[in-house]
């Protein structure tokens, strides 16, 4: 047990040093070549910044990993299909490419993990009665699962240190719980998640406060398919009770941002994948919360709704579901209120 608590904290140590160290080389680099993100109406940044910190994610995850990790059990497969997003989100970095494009590499990279690693949702566990998945809607299932958490880590990134913070918590989370209850199966996954920790907490140094750099998809894209990845093998440890439910609550603030944000735009008669400023981060700001305020009172929600469902994983699934849609609608419909409000102020102005 020693011996695997040195291997995670050096795990960690390594990834924190890479990217704490390679970051300002490549804004360095990145100030010189002008590979630097334009602010446009939706960005809350004024400044040309360098949109490549998952460059120093990405070396400090991988090498940490490859160093200090047991590769089994899906892990390998999960590495190569980082690579290949990595290398889809750099070029998306340095010259914009279409989001077909980008969801093509996407469904590549799923599918190495869910066809060759075998790494997929293969039980509801009961939730509205539903046991075991036939294979054919598990796979299904699944890559509906991954390409969402993917993409739901893509489109909070939107605020300085916000996607990173929530990446710590989240991973945090699921790092303990896999030390605890992985056992052989699943416990090198607990590395994963805190070669993650390490490499995003680096990065954050430089990212959370007047921001240098940006991880850009690089990173967005590398830390939210391991996320998926890490949820899909979390829910699939049958030793937590209530998984599934757990799981939803430990990616509360990206999933609710995402589900909320696509729901707004197709009430508004748009395309859910249209960009706008409708985020959950742009209502905190527009309340007047600086950006630590709403980077720290996004990350404290989180944190309270993952002790919630761990206290009360004993309810099982479907009452924590109801638990967690109850708090989405609520959270959802202060939002809705204090805009309301705000807008109408502004049109009596």
């Amino acid at each position: 047990m020693e011996q695997k608590v040195i291997h995670l904290v050096l795990s960690f140590s390594w990834a924190f040093l890479i990217a704490i160290f390679a970051v300002p080389s490549i804004v360095r680099v990145a100030h010189l070549k002008n590979i630097l993100d334009q602010p446009n109406f939706r960005t809350v940044h004024e400044e040309l910044t360098p949109r490549l910190g998952g460059l120093a994610m990405f070396a400090g995850f991988m090498s940490a990993l490859t160093i200090f990790a047991d590769l089994d059990n899906g892990v390998q497969q999960l590495l190569a299909g980082c690579v290949i997003l990595f290398f889809i989100g750099l070029k998306d970095d340095l010259i914009a490419i279409s989001a077909m494009k980008k969801f093509a590499v996407q469904v590549l990279a799923t599918g190495i993990v869910m066809f060759i690693a075998d790494i997929r949702v293969t039980s509801f566990q009961g939730i509205f009665g539903i046991g075991e998945l036939q294979v054919g809607i598990s796979y299904a299932f699944t890559f509906v699962v991954i390409i969402g958490i993917t993409n739901s880590i893509n489109l909070i990134d939107g605020l300085d240190g916000l996607a990173g913070t929530l990446i710590i918590v989240i991973c945090t989370t699921f790092g303990v719980y896999f030390y605890l209850y992985g056992g052989s199966n699943y416990g090198n996954y607990a590395a994963v998640a805190f070669c993650l920790v390490g490499g995003v907490t680096g990065f954050l140094r430089y990212n959370f406060k007047r921001a240098i750099i940006f991880m850009g998809d690089t990173g967005s894209l590398l830390c939210g398919f391991i996320i998926a990845v890490l949820a899909i093998q979390f829910i699939e440890m049958r030793q937590v009770e209530s998984a599934p439910s757990i799981a939803l609550g430990i990616m509360f603030i990206p999933i609710f941002d995402t589900l909320r944000v696509f729901a707004i735009r197709i009430m508004k008669g748009n395309s859910p994948f249209i960009p706008d400023k409708n985020h959950v981060h742009h209502r905190l700001l527009a309340m007047g919360l600086s950006q630590v305020s709403t980077v720290l009172t996004l990350a404290l929600i989180n944190g309270l709704i993952i002790l919630f469902v761990v206290i009360f994983a004993d309810l099982g699934n479907l009452y924590l579901m109801v638990a967690l849609f109850a708090i989405s609608v609520i959270f959802s419909y202060v939002l809705g209120v204090y805009r309301s409000r705000n807008s109408q102020r502004v049109s009596k102005v």
